[in-house]
């Protein structure tokens, strides 16, 4: 006991200098690896984004988390320090920089809630052969005590585990299918983007998705581009649009995991390296549904509002009938008491 409570003093204090704000929040290390990809970006689109910024041409959503909210803050601040006229405190390189919050109905912290399908796909992941099979070398885990957890064998298996959930919870099992429910609504979303850039002279150069590596899971397995790995902090997926010298448009996919290195250039199955956006778009339809709703089995509220009205006013008008029959029938009793009267 004495030896449990010497670890668990000393975690509380790892907790209060590493993360002062609590659990799930950014910590400084975090703000140095987003302001360093903030700079990366910079140099890496220098011949095509605006040295300066400019709303025209860049936007940035977040989710509605704080952790999100800052990294993207922190990331700007590195894509865009300001310069010349828009220097407005000579002590502090840095300028103001909107960032739009994802309204829920389009919240992009996968995996999306309120998918009844999608949790009966889960349920069946989960009891399916080829999951039991993987978690089963893990299953003596939950053991070990709490003086001789952190050990590196431990370590390894929580990272393995940490994958094999990412992995059951977007693939593995019926994998298109529960892409349809989740990533597959990100890819839309950015293929939709991409074609109205390709297809306007809008001003618009860069957007860019502050979210969660459930996210870039999520995307990648519908993608079928995901290595298998966890995405690392600060990890960044790229989504590139070239006009070819023949006036045709290709996309360009690159996975930024490592800070020490180039990002990795993604083919998509079936593409080439540079993939003609028609192609693209012919290859990414399966994963993309037209009524998310309904293939999620959600209850259309519309509907059962007007099933709850006809069932209302059928009710009604059999109470109508009751009240008349009532009526009708007082009435003759009455007439039947006074004519007995008189």
């Amino acid at each position: 006991k004495k030896g449990m409570l010497t670890v668990i003093k000393s975690f509380f204090l790892l907790v209060i200098f590493e993360w002062p704000q609590g659990f799930g929040q950014l910590t400084k290390t975090g703000m140095k690896q987003l302001f360093e990809l903030g700079q990366y970006m910079r140099k890496r689109y220098s011949n095509f984004l605006n040295s300066t910024y400019n709303r025209q041409e860049f936007y940035i959503q977040s989710t509605d988390y704080d952790r999100t909210i800052m990294s993207a803050q922190s990331y700007l601040s590195g894509l865009f320090p300001p310069t010349s006229s828009q220097i407005w405190n000579p002590e502090l390189l840095w300028q103001p920089i909107p960032v739009h919050i994802f309204q829920k109905s389009t919240e992009l912290n996968f995996p999306l809630p309120g998918c009844p399908h999608f949790d009966e796909l889960q349920n069946e992941t989960q009891t399916s052969s080829e999951f039991q099979n993987r978690i089963q070398p893990y299953m003596d885990i939950h053991n070990y005590t709490l003086p001789v957890w952190a050990t590196k064998d431990v370590i390894d298996k929580m990272e393995k585990l940490a994958e094999l959930s990412l992995l059951s919870l977007f693939g593995l099992y019926k994998t298109e299918e529960k892409s349809r429910l989740q990533g597959g609504v990100l890819v839309n979303i950015i293929l939709n983007s991409i074609k109205q850039a390709a297809n306007s002279s809008k001003q618009r150069k860069m957007e860019v998705y502050s979210a969660h590596d459930t996210t870039i899971g999520a995307l990648q397995i519908a993608l079928n581009i995901f290595n298998g790995k966890l995405p690392p902090y600060a990890a960044c997926q790229f989504f590139e649009l070239y006009q070819e010298s023949s006036g045709q448009y290709s996309i360009e996919m690159h996975y930024r995991n490592d800070s020490s290195k180039d990002p990795y250039l993604l083919t998509l199955p079936g593409c080439t390296s540079a993939c003609p956006l028609e192609k693209f778009a012919e290859l990414v339809s399966p994963t993309i549904t037209e009524n998310w709703s309904k293939e999620c089995g959600r209850k259309d509220k519309t509907k059962d509002i007007f099933i709850g009205f006809d069932i209302a006013v059928g009710l009604l008008f059999i109470f109508d009938l009751v009240l008349l029959y009532l009526l009708y029938h007082y009435g003759r009793c009455r007439r039947r008491n006074n004519y007995q009267d008189i």
